[in-house]
Parts: C-alpha cells; sequence; structure tokens
C-alpha cells in the first residue's frame, strides 16, 4: 500500500480530471515514472501559465489522450521537479497532503510541503 507524505495511506488526488502516471486517480509512481508524477496540486492559473512557459502545457484539451485540459482548482498529480522549479520560482499550487506520494520526500522536505499545503474538504 502506498503512503502519503504524512506516512498515512495514500488518498486519490483527483477523478475528475482523471490523474496520474497510471490515470489511475492516485500519485502512484514506480522506476519507468521518468516525471515522478508524485504531488497531487490544486493547480492555479499562475501554475498554469508557469508550466506553458516551461513548454508544458497542462491547459489546452487534447481529446487524443483523453485530455481536457486544466483550469484553476483542479487537482492533478505533479512531477516533484517541476513543483519544485515552481515553488523556487513563486509560482507553486497548493498541495494536497494526503494525496502526494512519500516518494516526493526525496525532492523537497515535508515542512516545506506543509506550508504549501491545501486542506482536503471531506
Amino acid at each position: 500500500m502506498a503512503l502519503n507524505v504524512l506516512g498515512t495511506p495514500l488518498v486519490p488526488c483527483s477523478y475528475d480530471p482523471l490523474t496520474g502516471f497510471f490515470r489511475d486517480g492516485c500519485c502512484n509512481t514506480r522506476e519507468d515514472d521518468t516525471g515522478t508524477h508524485v504531488i497531487c496540486a490544486r493547480v492555479t492559473a499562475d501554475f498554469l501559465a508557469f508550466s506553458l512557459k516551461r513548454g508544458n502545457d497542462l491547459s489546452t484539451p487534447r481529446p487524443e489522450y483523453r485530455f481536457r485540459g486544466l483550469v484553476a482548482g483542479d487537482r492533478w498529480c505533479l512531477c516533484a521537479t517541476r513543483w519544485v522549479e515552481a515553488w523556487r520560482a513563486g509560482a507553486a499550487p497548493p498541495v494536497v497532503l494526503e494525496s502526494t506520494h512519500s516518494a516526493a520526500l526525496e525532492h523537497v522536505d515535508l515542512e516545506t510541503l506543509q506550508a504549501w499545503a491545501h486542506k482536503l474538504v471531506r
């Protein structure tokens, strides 16, 4: 069972839009996930613009991949290195700790993630 950064079972990030390396709604990972898609974030307009400037357009629909394009407020499993890059540039989106895989801690410390935490509404 995968654990989140809090040491508890990983909670799904989003089913709509369907996210995750495996497109299972969770920020699970394995060795061939070269992007390490483990940080569940609630994307913002600033982050989407930042990502586009870095060459990763997350806003444009790509029906051939069953991807509707993200809008501010959507939750999405981000690459850990991209989130860190955005954090350093002042454009990081809030993180859903319960849905962020423990592998994220290989890229960013828990205190930083907690400072950027978005609370889940249950």
